[in-house]
């Protein structure tokens, strides 16, 4: 299975290269796959470092929000099946 997840754009270091913020952690991505342009403060998709589309705030939120979620839930399971 793949999986792109959202990222805030916090800088643009290059015409190929963007430096986004996945919750804390920063990390280099190409951008040589969009077809739009980004600004900073804008969210991507990005996919084994590569940007894949800019996507709108509310979307991008809701998303980090529900992994979020899925995180905790399967930390919760993790520690109930340790438990016994």
């Amino acid at each position: 299975m793949c999986l792109a997840v959202p990222a805030k754009v916090v800088e643009i270091k290059d015409a190929d290269t963007l430096l986004v913020d996945f919750g804390g952690i920063k990390r280099e991505v190409k951008s040589t796959l969009l077809s739009e342009k980004v600004s900073v403060n804008d969210y991507v998709l990005v996919h084994i470092g590569y940007a894949m589309a800019v996507v709108d705030e509310e979307d991008a939120l809701e998303t980090l929000q529900l992994l979020t979620e899925i995180e905790t839930y399967n930390q919760n399971v993790e520690s109930f099946s340790e438990e016994g």
